[in-house]
């Protein structure tokens, strides 16, 4: 479909590809990978003509359609969202005008022999073929399908679209494109600013998708779950694999281990040849062999291998202070911007050590009651931090807080004091900023630098509360690991805002819905509450269709569905249960000592006046903690009993 041949791009005297050649086919589905600055959005520039290369060039069929969304876009105002979408029906709707046109020309001519009276038939035919073709007479239906599955609502859609944030206008330039029903897609990052249902929605959509797609992005499970090729872009070169991301990632360090390894004889060869020629260039009796190892020497291709990748990145973030047991505790708490209500009488209680990921829909609150915790924007309700709770936030605009008129090295040392400032330059490092990197100005930096510099200023803090809001986008997927890595040994609290879900695997072990201005809670890691939220979604269908079905008329595919369904329930209720049991086991550890202090000093003379004091504070401290425990206990139980009847 779309065959790049001998591609070179230059930038001054600096080779960004050489003589790259590989083909699109259709129904292709690309995952375009490699490190920030390889060159990925210069190649979809490339491949959709807004940019020319240097040399070579991309052949293009002439019917082929391209839709194509970059990372940054010029947006426009003065329409309604509904109508900013419909532009993308504009060849649609000027078709029909057209017929339109001709239909009332027809009414008034009588020569229904003539040419011109046949020709404007054909006319009329081929239009009318072409429009319902280019689904012409499903538009308002398409249109609602499309804009409501990116996550929009039906009273978003007469809202003008200057209303919206960036991401959100992001969706709608999304939308046109589909809407436009390209055969080839060329996408850079289209989930940075999409939540968890609407990339599901988007993953349904390209993997029904009749035509090719090159997608970048850092998204694993986005990739994986619809990829069937990998192209790497590494030191100007393509690397192609047939195969998904993680399947990519084994065969990439499989091809490292063997170019390394060729690396490693080819300095060995090159070594001892330049050994060779510096002890006898001055000896005239072996004059023919200098010549020849030089001639050898200037005819090797030299083997190049990428250094970052190479490097061996680990990082930690400094011991969290040891906080109360309760760290957030929100009671009926309400957030309304004017008319709008986001949060309404919530009520959650995060406790040391937890760490939780908040998910929903964007604009159901998160990075809201993210604020509420850090204490930016006003509410209703009560709002407490525990005792000795120190936050370290990051924002989605966390790098745009910055002075952009110092250097990565300055921003970084007017924040470090003690002994991190002798490591300044190894934790800039492990975050990617090497060499000449700490000279450069903030406002050079690509939005992931920025991101990442924003991440090591939050990394020199000691803090024992972590609330991190989108803290991958921009992130590529070597940072992201890194992250990950250090969060995962963080001893702290953590609360992430995130849509990465590959990111969140492992991470957390509690998820908090927000939906429909409440906050629900889900007991385990991001992909059982996905699952869980799959089993929620066919059981309200179940209530809403309750089609009759014999057990015996199901096809094996839908049996093993059901009982793979009813497994992962099984795994969720066990988990469940073990949670009822242990805080069962707490309430009577803390029932049989608070029964011990009673007894105590129900016999104050047999005890010291100090001692005594202490005593009653336990005493007290105990019957909180047992209050607070039975409180757990019955909303475990409760939703113990609720998975059980989902289960049946």
């Amino acid at each position: 479909m779309i065959s790049v041949n001998q591609l070179t791009v230059q930038f001054g005297g600096f080779n960004l590809f050489k003589d790259v050649s590989f083909l699109v086919n259709p129904k292709d589905r690309i995952g375009l990978v490699g490190k920030n600055g390889a060159g990925k959005s210069t190649m979809l520039k490339i491949l959709c003509g807004l940019q020319q290369p240097s040399s070579g060039e991309v052949v293009i069929p002439e019917d082929a359609k391209i839709g194509y969304l970059p990372q940054q876009m010029i947006h426009q105002d003065g329409k309604t969202v509904l109508d900013e979408a419909r532009t993308a029906f504009s060849e649609v709707l000027e078709m029909d005008k057209r017929i339109q046109h001709l239909n009332r020309t027809l009414t008034y001519r009588e020569d229904y022999e003539s040419q011109e009276y046949l020709d404007l038939i054909h006319e009329i035919s081929d239009l009318s073929d072409r429009f319902h073709i280019l689904g012409g007479a499903n538009i308002d239906e398409s249109l609602e399908q499309t804009v409501l599955g990116l996550g929009f609502s039906q009273s978003d859609f007469l809202r003008q679209t200057n209303e919206f944030s960036g991401g959100w206008r992001m969706r709608i330039e999304l939308a046109k494109i589909l809407l436009r029903h390209p055969n080839v897609l060329l996408l850079d990052e289209p989930t940075n600013h999409l939540d968890i249902e609407s990339i599901t929605w988007l993953e349904n959509y390209i993997r029904d998708f009749s035509g090719a797609a090159v997608i970048i992005s850092h998204d694993k499970a986005f990739l994986d779950n619809l990829t069937n090729r990998t192209i790497e872009i590494s030191l100007g070169r393509i690397y192609n694999y047939k195969a998904a991301y993680s399947e990519y990632v084994e065969l990439r360090r499989e091809r490292r281990e063997q170019q390394m390894s060729a690396y490693r004889n080819q300095q060995k060869l090159i070594g001892e040849t330049e050994d060779f020629i510096s002890r006898f260039r001055y000896k005239a009796t072996k004059a023919v062999q200098v010549q020849s190892r030089i001639k050898q020497l200037d005819k090797i291709d030299r083997i190049e291998v990428d250094e970052e990748d190479m490097s061996a990145i680990n990082i930690k973030f400094p011991p969290a202070p040891r906080s109360g047991t309760v760290v957030v505790n929100a009671r009926g708490v309400t957030k309304k911007y004017g008319y709008k209500t986001v949060l309404d009488d919530v009520d959650i209680v995060i406790e040391r050590g937890e760490k939780i990921a908040f998910v929903g829909k964007n604009g159901e609150g998160k990075s809201t009651f993210s604020k509420i915790v850090m204490g930016e924007v006003d509410y209703e309700g009560d709002m407490k931090l525990g005792h000795n709770v120190s936050i370290g936030y990051f924002a989605q605009n966390q790098d745009e807080l910055m002075d952009e008129n110092i250097t990565v090295l300055e921003t970084i040392d007017k924040v470090a004091v003690g002994d991190i400032r002798t490591k300044i330059r190894d934790l800039l490092g492990a975050f990617l900023f090497r060499g000449g990197d700490v000279d450069k100005k903030v406002k050079v930096l690509s939005g992931g630098e920025r991101s990442r510099l924003a991440m090591v200023k939050l990394m020199l803090q000691p803090v024992n509360l972590l609330v991190l809001d989108e803290p991958t986008n921009h992130l590529d997927m070597r940072s992201k690991d890194i992250l990950k890595q250090a969060l995962a040994a963080f001893d702290g609290t953590l609360i992430l805002v995130s849509h990465d879900r590959e990111f969140l695997n492992g991470l957390v072990n509690k998820v908090y819905e927000f939906k429909n201005h409440k906050i629900k809670e889900h007991l385990g890691g991001i992909y059982e509450f996905l699952q869980k939220r799959k089993l929620e979604n066919l059981v309200e269908l179940e209530r809403k269709v309750k089609p009759v079905i014999d057990s015996v008329s199901k096809q094996p595919s839908a049996i093993k569905q059901d009982y793979l369904e009813k497994k992962e329930m099984d795994k969720i209720i066990r988990k469940a249960s073990q949670q009822v049991v242990a805080s069962e086991q707490k309430i009577e550890s803390l029932e049989k000592e608070l029964e011990e202090i009673t007894s105590l000093l129900a016999n104050p003379d047999h005890i010291e006046k100090s001692s005594g004091v202490k005593l009653y504070n336990r005493h007290g401290e105990i019957e909180k903690l047992l209050e607070k425990e039975m409180s757990t206990w019955e909303r475990l139980n409760t939703e113990l009993e609720q998975l059980k009847e989902q289960r049946f």
